[in-house]
């Protein structure tokens, strides 16, 4: 579907219809049937609500009709509270008399199995058939409170009062839509739309991100997704975000392994639905988080941070931490450091001024702690931040007041944050256990929580979501890199390892001296020209993982035992009934780290590259950066930096540092001639990937499948 189109309409008619029926209507407020009447009725609705009840004149003190074609005009929006083939047919009707949208929150379709994925089928081609647009079904339905518009039964509406606000959640499952309604209207914070999507028959998560984020209200968009179908309209979704500066923050639950065709290579069993995923968002420039509290944790910093420099976003990991208590600053620069952020020490410069202002017992060099004089020095804390203000110290700000009440000016403190806050246009959070100081705080504008940890990793959460928002930009505007034309085989499945390495050497990596003997002689000959000692493995396409035939062997130093190799080899190949091209004969080349470069083709997300820790343990315990084509080197070196091994790419102990710039320029390489392969190529596999000296990365091994 062409979204940006809205061909029918259906994005006026979800979020501010003229009219509304509800088929099904019930005369009881608290029925699925009678809960949107209720809502609308309560929450300043001003279109039309029709109510269709075949044995009712009335349902909660309007009009009911009894059916939709005695309707007085044909309504913008049907919600479908009835079952089975009744709901069927209702969309029908609905569909030939020029309805918009069907909000279908009936159940017992493409959910329960085939027959009710068959209902659902013949649901949606009849409402394909006249131009009507689906939200579900098996949805608890849509939700914007700017408009009273709330086709929804959702419980919670009705136990937390509404209040329009910035926020959009688009949400496959009915309680994700709704359960973070809830806890941000705990946190004083407005929801505008909360959106269910249901079995998503017709409409998407992804369509509706792209709707809301059109909304001139909207500044932040939470998604909860189960699935991502069609990452394509995601992607617009996303880009249509950026482009009016709202965030977008996910959580996918469900992650899955891809299966058994993916896994046929080390780069499918290690670049997982999960791992692609995190790519995918990521480069998109959409936050993923991992649970339901992460998702509304730093809703209030987002908004605050977009509110105080919508253009100016924060690119850095930088944090400055104040507190009136010693042990809080220990255990904040924990915090950070769990939470990736940096507590880089203040400057000479700047110690030597906050230590004229502070007790000559306090520590100035980041965290401050402005110890107990606090209490008895009310002007400490502004003092302290007016000198921190003067320069570009942090990308954020930490206070911490675990002693605070009575006999601290708290209102002061709140007015000295809120004048740093405007001055610098930075993020700032509190965190206090008191309830009464985090109040006034609030009232200055100041974020505040009630633990140091959700403090820290709140702003944890914004400072790296904006720097993957800022490098998703620019992302966008890359140019495809040129790559080698290679002709491939006409077969399918994989190609031996000597063809592969031929195509390993032409996109610009460097290969292992080797030879390919079919005959005795032939060895002996190879065996003059390529330095010992040796690697000998057989080579045949039809045995792409040979270590588990016991086909290799290594550290050969003279041509008798491998001679002997040779001829077992042959043997063991005939015993396998495995057609062998012949024996590969190879240097066997030292390396400071085995590294690997992987690549394969995912139907729904492109080309998918792998780039790391290598050798015979890279399944095991894998340690590898996964990227999705288009990206560049700068944004692989990124996320190469963030592995486990990343002390490595420097080297330590006067070992030489591992070419970190030359892997990520083949990565970008291997990427575009995968991509430009447009699924020919399902997957590759460079493991090893020697390093040596001069940063040079030589392939000892090699595996290409090839699509048909």
């Amino acid at each position: 579907m062409d979204i940006e189109q809205d061909n029918n309409g259906w994005i006026a008619a979800a979020f501010n219809p003229q009219s509304v029926v509800i088929i099904g209507a019930s005369e009881n407020p608290e029925k699925i049937g009678g809960r949107p009447i209720k809502y609308m009725l309560q929450h300043g609705f001003k279109g039309r609500i029709y109510a269709v009840n075949p044995v009712r004149s009335e349902v909660q003190g309007i009009k009911a009709w009894p059916d939709l074609k005695s309707l007085p005009e044909v309504p913008d929006v049907a919600v479908i509270c009835i079952p089975g083939e009744a709901a069927v047919d209702a969309v029908r009707i609905c569909a030939e008399l020029g309805v918009k949208l069907g909000v279908i929150i009936s159940s017992g379709f493409g959910e329960t199995g085939e027959k009710g994925k068959a209902a659902q089928d013949c649901m949606l081609s009849a409402a394909r058939t006249h131009g009507m647009r689906l939200i579900g079904p098996n949805t608890q339905g849509t939700v914007n409170f700017a408009t009273g518009t709330i086709a929804s039964f959702a419980s919670l509406i009705g136990e937390v009062p509404p209040m329009d606000g910035p926020v959009a959640i688009v949400s496959q499952s009915g309680a994700m839509s709704i359960l973070p309604y809830a806890l941000l209207r705990s946190d004083g914070i407005g929801v505008r739309h909360a959106h269910a999507t249901g079995n998503e028959c017709d409409l998407s998560v992804a369509d509706l991100a792209w709707a809301v984020a059109g909304d001139p209200g909207v500044k932040l968009i939470l998604l909860y997704l189960e699935s991502v179908p069609n990452p394509i309209a995601l992607i617009h979704a996303a880009r249509r975000a950026a482009q009016f500066g709202i965030p977008i923050l996910a959580l996918k639950a469900g992650v899955s392994s891809l299966g058994q065709v993916a896994a046929s290579s080390h780069t499918g069993a290690i670049a997982t639905e999960d791992k692609v995923l995190d790519a995918f968002m990521r480069q998109n420039g959409i936050v993923r988080v991992p649970d339901a509290r992460t998702l509304v944790r730093s809703v209030g910093l987002w908004l605050k941070a977009i509110d105080s420099a919508p253009q100016n976003l924060a690119t850095g990991l930088k944090v400055v931490v104040i507190s009136n208590s010693g042990a809080c600053c220990v255990m904040a620069a924990d915090a950070a450091a769990r939470h990736g952020l940096d507590m880089q020490p203040f400057s000479l410069e700047t110690r030597a001024e906050l230590d004229a202002i502070l007790p000559n017992f306090a520590n100035s060099i980041n965290p401050v702690d402005l110890t107990a004089a606090l209490l008895s020095n009310s002007s400490l804390l502004g003092e302290v931040l007016q000198v921190i203000s003067k320069r570009e110290i942090a990308d954020a700000y930490f206070i911490s007041l675990p002693m605070s009440g009575k006999g601290y000016d708290i209102p002061r403190f709140a007015q000295d944050t809120k004048l740093f806050s405007n001055v610098t246009g930075k993020p700032m959070v509190l965190a206090c256990p008191l309830e009464s100081t985090r109040e006034v705080f609030r009232k200055a504008g100041v974020v505040s929580f009630e633990h140091d940890e959700d403090a820290m990793a709140a702003i944890g959460e914004l400072l790296h979501g904006q720097c993957i928002r800022a490098q998703a930009d620019r992302l966008v505007a890359l140019n495809p890199e040129k790559c080698p034309n290679i002709e491939l085989a006409s077969r399918k499945g994989f190609l031996s390892e000597y063809e592969s390495l031929a195509i390993v050497r032409e996109l610009g990596i460097s290969v292992v001296s080797h030879a390919l003997c079919k005959t005795e002689a032939e060895l002996l000959i190879a065996l003059e020209t390529i330095s010992a000692p040796w690697v000998i493995k057989a080579c045949s396409a039809t045995i792409p993982h040979k270590t588990e035939y016991g086909l290799v062997r290594i550290g050969l130093r003279t041509s008798n035992e491998t001679l002997q190799a040779f001829r077992e080899f042959q043997i063991e190949c005939a015993k396998l009934s495995k057609p062998l091209d012949g024996i590969i004969v190879a240097s066997m080349i030292k390396s400071s780290r085995e590294l690997m470069l992987g690549a394969r083709w995912d139907d729904r997300f492109g080309a998918v590259i792998i780039a790391g820790d290598g050798g015979k343990y890279a399944e095991a315990m894998s340690d590898v950066a996964t990227v999705i084509y288009p990206f560049d080197e700068t944004h692989l070196i990124n996320q190469l930096l963030r592995l486990r091994m990343a002390p490595l790419w420097d080297g330590i102990r006067g070992e030489q540092g591992l070419p970190i710039e030359a892997i990520s320029r083949a990565a970008v390489t291997l990427g575009a001639w995968v991509h430009k392969q447009g699924g020919r190529v399902l997957s590759l596999d460079i493991n090893p990937l020697m390093t040596g000296p001069g940063n040079i990365l030589t392939a000892v091994d090699a595996l290409i499948e090839l699509a048909p």
